[in-house]
């Protein structure tokens, strides 16, 4: 073969009497923001055109607006607002103790079951090369686990909420649950990806002396993963700690509960309190989690 033609089968030189090709300009970002902007624009106008007839007045809004702020704040309220009573502040501190509660159990539930099955969602474990010789049992276990983690987390906790009320009675137990469920999926996802990045060196020598994929998880994988789930667990814990509040309604436990009390009876103030009260538990708990995820590295 001729350099020229070497030249040519290589894409390196162009035989000659052949066009240039034109190079193909991939969209850039500038795209992708005018679709963005556009879809928001579009979204807006369409829901305003629907909503329009339906809305209040600026002025009626303006009213509503500011009779209840300041009432939220115990403005113009009969009577001692809950901010000036004891008895609220050690009630919301029962409260945020029951939020905590759930949100510790949901955390501490789907950690470990996350611990317990990322090996079997990890695509490096069960199909890639450094799998068993059963392809086809890693396969099955592989597709089975990483689908129970795209289920449990499509569906929204409060979704799950609502179908575990059904079969547990209302408590911290059926919201930790709820949480927990949504949690296995997205710590399974989350890990799955950190275990199929890890070293091979050491699973290497695992499976050379024969180590199964249980033995060759526990003693290859885990010890190089465990700070990063760490991590994870961490980080999920300040979202579980402010998710509580919304499966709260459902389940009928913590600051949620309380919170959707109040909202019913009008109770302005009451629902200030609580506010204040889910704010400080949310900063503590970020404060909190920073600590511990400081001491993990």
């Amino acid at each position: 073969m001729s350099t020229l033609d070497r030249g040519a089968h290589e894409g390196l030189v162009r035989p000659p009497g052949q066009a240039a090709r034109p190079s193909r300009r991939r969209p850039g970002p500038t795209l992708a923001v005018v679709i963005a902007v556009g879809a928001v624009v579009g979204s807006w106008w369409f829901t305003l055109a629907q909503e329009t007839t339906s809305l209040p007045s600026p002025a009626v809004i303006g009213e509503r607006g500011a009779r209840f702020l300041s009432e939220l704040v115990g403005i113009g309220v009969e009577g001692p607002t809950a901010y000036e009573q004891a008895s609220q502040w050690l009630l919301m501190a029962e409260l945020a103790r029951d939020t905590v509660v759930m949100s510790a159990l949901a955390v501490g539930l789907a950690g470990a079951v996350t611990v317990a099955t990322v090996g079997f969602a990890s695509r490096l474990l069960t199909v890639g090369e450094l799998a068993p010789a059963r392809r086809g049992t890693g396969r099955a276990l592989f597709t089975a686990t990483r689908g129970v983690h795209v289920v449990a987390r499509a569906i929204p906790e409060l979704i799950w909420a609502l179908l575990i009320v059904i079969v547990l009675s209302p408590g911290l137990v059926a919201g930790a649950l709820a949480l927990a469920v949504h949690e296995i999926g997205v710590l399974g996802r989350l890990s799955s990806d950190v275990v199929d990045n890890v070293d091979h060196g050491p699973l290497r020598a695992l499976r050379s002396s024969g180590a199964g994929t249980l033995q060759a998880y526990g003693y290859g994988v885990l010890p190089q993963v465990l700070p990063q789930l760490v991590t994870f667990l961490l980080y999920r814990w300040e979202v579980v700690l402010r998710a509580t509040v919304v499966v709260g309604f459902v389940t009928g436990a913590g600051l949620g509960e309380q919170l959707e009390s109040l909202r019913v009876r009008l109770d302005w103030d009451g629902l200030g309190l609580v506010l204040v009260t889910y704010v400080l538990l949310v900063l503590v708990g970020e404060a909190v989690a920073a600590g511990l995820r400081r001491l993990a590295r």
